[in-house]
């Protein structure tokens, strides 16, 4: 999986937020790898700025977040 700008980003993040993520995960690189930086959302999918495809199994916040709510309940907002 390529991560190259997501990598690049998080080196930016680390600079301005502390542990480089808005989360309880503060010190993400102390328990290993790095973030992805979600870039869309559709349907049940997300892509990162890398090119890469997720599918989000969770759809807590995520769908509201990142417009990936079906198009049919996008009427309702």
């Amino acid at each position: 999986m390529n991560t190259q700008k997501s990598d690049s980003l998080f080196d930016e993040a680390i600079r301005v937020i502390p542990g480089g993520v808005n989360s309880p995960v503060r010190a993400f690189r102390s328990v290993g790898g790095s973030p992805v930086f979600i870039k869309r959302g559709e349907g049940s999918k997300m892509y990162d700025v890398d090119g890469n495809e997720f599918i989000d199994y969770i759809g807590s916040w995520d769908p509201i977040c990142l417009d990936t709510i079906p198009r049919s309940s996008k009427k309702r907002f």
